[in-house]
């Protein structure tokens, strides 16, 4: 009953940043209502569930490995993780998830487009969310941060500059398929980016470029080395239930 109760607090408190970011809907410019004073706006890391499974503590990296099974390579300093030298993917695999991610851009004042801090959260190894510094796009497109990659862009540009601490929350509810495999609903996913909403329950078509293309197994976390040193840190999601009783 406390684990329940705890969850039901804390969606309560996602759901309060869903209503925020439905009606305080960033600038074209970029960035949030400066007034908010919440976590993601101040730095603090997000405080995970009691049901949370945690993938990065900032301790070490035992609960990653890279996609052929090697160890993890990536930096560990100071409870933060830096990419380097290859993509990496969690032990844990998921299927219906709540997911949070914090992550830090590097300044890269020279650089355009997808040579300006690139990396990615791969849902499942197989749908990504672009990470990117997009601060400033007045209308951003389907290869921005936030994006679904190639399927979606973001409904706003809730992207921070870089050197801040920004979070990703994710909603995912995975594909539902027959005995043979086949896809009878394909999956969806609502995503906030610094507590703004930015993906509305939006049917995905299919895994995105690169991804995993099985997708009625369930599969891991994925974060792409894409030559940029970007950061992350307190990482964990919360195991979804298919779906709720049917008893009233």
């Amino acid at each position: 009953m406390i684990t329940t109760v705890s969850r039901i607090a804390t969606m309560g408190v996602l759901l309060m940043f869903v209503v925020a970011g439905a009606v305080q809907c960033a600038p074209a410019g970029g960035g949030g209502p400066s007034q908010r004073k919440d976590a993601a706006s101040s730095g603090a890391m997000r405080t995970p569930p009691p049901d949370a499974v945690i993938l990065f503590d900032g301790k070490d990296l035992s609960k990653w490995q890279r996609p052929d099974g090697q160890p993890a390579a990536w930096t560990v300093a100071d409870g933060v993780m830096t990419v380097s030298r290859g993509n990496i993917v969690t032990k844990e695999t998921f299927g219906d998830a709540w997911i949070h991610v914090e992550f830090m851009e590097p300044d890269m004042p020279n650089a355009r487009g997808q040579e300006k801090g690139n990396s990615g959260v791969y849902v499942q190894a197989r749908y990504e969310i672009q990470v990117l510094d997009s601060y400033g796009i007045k209308v951003p497109g389907r290869g921005d941060c936030g994006a679904i990659y190639g399927q979606y862009a973001p409904l706003v540009n809730a992207n921070k500059p870089p050197l801040q601490w920004q979070t990703f929350d994710i909603i995912f509810r995975a594909p539902r398929v027959d005995a043979s495999g086949k896809v009878l609903e394909q999956g969806r996913m609502t995503v906030l980016q610094n507590d703004m909403v930015i993906h509305n329950n939006v049917e995905l078509l299919g895994p995105t470029a690169g991804g995993d293309p099985n997708v009625a197994a369930p599969g891991p976390l994925l974060l792409q080395d894409h030559g940029h040193a970007l950061k992350y840190r307190n990482v964990w999601l919360v195991h979804l239930p298919l779906k709720g009783s049917d008893a009233y």
